[in-house]
């Protein structure tokens, strides 16, 4: 093994992880492959042995290498399950969003006596919940007239100059002016689709999708047609192009970065044939960017957006899942459709909160959000490992499970015989928060499917949680 070149921004360690990755991906490291020694690996790449710790460490939580007792480390052979099968169904044609399930889905989230890996939020304690109150308070302290008046309606400048230098460092020409602060990405999605289509117009979206997506598209009365997003490939980008030619597509709503439910990752290459054919076919590309930071690698993969030069591209973020869900601050960058958004934006809810932004704004410029990133992708990727052990321990053979590299979710496929929704009940009953996988199709397919959340933090009683839905699945499959 050669001396590692990589980029310089990162620390040393993920430098050192990010070499030894490429390696393994281009098969330069093969499979069950002896890795160097720590104490050798430092002497080759002129690192210290704790540089070399944490670089393993970080591929080993990325799934990539294996730690063996007494022997060192090594290049991963296979997965410890089987991944999700098969291609996800698509509708043929165009249809309405009709499917109960996505009522029931409020049921359980309002719910706070469940384990609840029904949730896809970290845990409070993965987040800076301590600094980002200090922040909220000091925006109290400084001028609490101001904190809780009103702020523009198209947010804080402040903030919005912090969003666009983050998607300025992964290659996106972002300008703050077209920035519009909404509260949360809901509203951020809502608004795009409010603005690009009309009750009855046809909408793209992938399949299995965000319940609260296809519940969005059905309160604005939409009809959709489906494109698969595979757990091992994300977006069929041949298939996108299928459809936009064959029906009348007003917008497309895409998660092409870690796909919930399935963690899906779309292609560089792939991303950019989407945004080519919606491009093509005048067709607006309303991108959900929400888990484009949570990447275990740290290599944060592009948005739609970066390769979007006909303005089709409206891209919609939040900190929820990195900073705080409950501070409901989120974004849409617009584009040349900034001033419709935004005017779409008064007219529904006027503005964002003040304080919230504030608290944000105050967080990003005192701290090392990037620290707090690494941190946060680390539980991640040692959370999700867990998760599947104990799944492969305890849950009835021929459970299929995805292995996402980035993200907040496991798609998991049941053996034949089990219901999704079958298990989700019985996990109520024994106060366990799961999804059930029809939840997350416009028409209620994937009956064999369950989403769990891998947002929070290990420890007992999530073991003993996933111990018990193995037992529950055992006893639905008998």
């Amino acid at each position: 093994m050669g001396v590692l070149r990589v980029a310089s921004e990162a620390p040393l360690y993920e430098r050192l992880a990010d070499g030894l990755r490429r390696q393994i991906r281009r098969g330069q490291l093969h499979a069950g492959e002896r890795l160097p020694s720590l104490r050798r690996l430092g002497r080759l790449q002129g690192v210290s042995v704790a540089t070399a710790v944490e670089a393993y460490l970080q591929l080993e939580r990325e799934g990539l290498i294996e730690a063996r007792s007494r022997s060192g480390y090594y290049v991963r052979a296979v997965a410890a399950l089987p991944r999700v099968g098969g291609a996800p169904k698509s509708a043929r044609a165009p249809r309405e969003v009709r499917n109960p399930a996505l009522l029931g889905v409020l049921d359980v989230l309002v719910r706070d006596d469940l384990v609840p890996l029904h949730a896809a939020t970290p845990s409070p304690d993965l987040l800076p919940t301590a600094a980002l109150a200090a922040c909220g308070a000091r925006a109290l302290r400084r001028d609490a007239g101001a904190a809780l008046a009103y702020a523009p309606p198209q947010g804080l400048a402040e903030l919005r100059e912090r969003i666009a230098w983050r998607y300025a460092r992964c290659g996106v020409d972002v300008h703050a002016d077209e920035v519009v602060v909404t509260a949360g990405g809901m509203e951020a999605i809502t608004l795009a689709l409010r603005s690009a289509t009309r009750p009855g117009d046809v909408v793209l979206v992938e399949t299995p999708a965000y319940y609260g997506l296809l519940q969005a598209v059905a309160a604005l009365d939409l009809r959709v047609v489906e494109v698969p997003n595979r757990a091992d490939g994300g977006i069929d980008a041949a298939a996108v192009a299928a459809l936009v030619e064959r029906h009348p597509v007003r917008a497309a709503v895409l998660m092409p970065n870690f796909n919930n439910p399935t963690g899906g990752l779309t292609g560089e290459d792939a991303k950019r044939a989407i945004v080519a054919a919606c491009a093509a076919r005048g067709v607006t590309l309303v991108e959900d960017d929400l888990y484009g930071e949570l990447a275990y690698s740290g290599e944060r993969p592009s948005p739609l957006r970066r390769y979007d030069a006909s303005g089709c591209v409206i891209t919609c973020g939040s900190f929820s899942k990195i900073l705080a869900p409950g501070l409901r601050v989120g974004w849409l960058l617009g584009g040349r459709r900034s001033a419709a958004l935004l005017r779409a934006k008064c007219f529904s809810s006027v503005t964002t909160a003040t304080l919230p932004q504030l608290a944000v704004a105050d967080y990003l410029a005192r701290h090392d959000f990037d620290r707090a990133l690494r941190r946060l992708r680390r539980a991640l990727a040692d959370n999700r490992l867990r998760y599947r052990a104990a799944i492969a321990r305890h849950w009835p053979a021929g459970t299929r499970v995805s292995e996402p590299d980035g993200g907040l979710a496991l798609w998991l496929e049941l053996p034949a015989g089990i219901e999704g929704q079958a298990l989700f009940e019985a996990a109520l009953a024994n106060g366990i928060g799961v999804l059930p996988g029809h939840a997350f199709s416009s028409r209620g397919d994937y009956r064999h499917h369950l989403r769990l959340s891998f947002g929070p933090r290990w420890s007992e009683t999530i073991e003993r949680a996933l111990r018990r839905l193995g037992a529950l699945a055992c006893a639905l499959a008998r």
